[in-house]
């Protein structure tokens, strides 16, 4: 259904450090940039960008949004890890394992150094 993800950002060059460590922790490459400026991931047959605004205007986080990554347990583990240690910051509870009721997930959550929110999913 989806072509592709794309999230804000007000600094690229530390938007490309937090991403290419948190791609690399889940065995994917860093990222490139394209002739507009944009990060460029692909993973997966994902692809994932990130850019400054078009409007102009500065890059904030989207309330509710989240941006999900499918990956194993040790994977996110790893990703959650290279997150915090490249200007992420941890949110909600620890990664872990959480019952949704119909399944088991293991989850792990950041925001990125512009707020936006990311999660690392495995359906147990």
């Amino acid at each position: 259904m989806y072509s592709h993800m794309m999230v804000g950002s007000n600094d690229i060059d530390r938007s490309k450090k937090f991403y290419d460590a948190t791609f690399k922790a889940m065995g994917g490459r860093e990222g490139s940039v394209d002739p507009k400026g944009r990060l460029v991931y692909v993973h997966n047959g994902g692809v994932f960008l990130v850019t400054k605004p078009i409007d102009g205007n500065g890059a904030t986080a989207g309330n509710g949004c989240t941006v999900g990554f499918a990956m194993t347990p040790e994977q996110a583990d790893a990703w959650h890890q290279a997150g915090i240690e490249n200007g992420g910051t941890a949110i909600e509870d620890p990664p872990g394992v959480r019952d949704g009721g119909a399944v088991k997930m293991y989850l792990a959550y950041l925001r990125d150094p512009d707020g936006n929110k990311l999660c690392a999913l495995h359906r147990m």
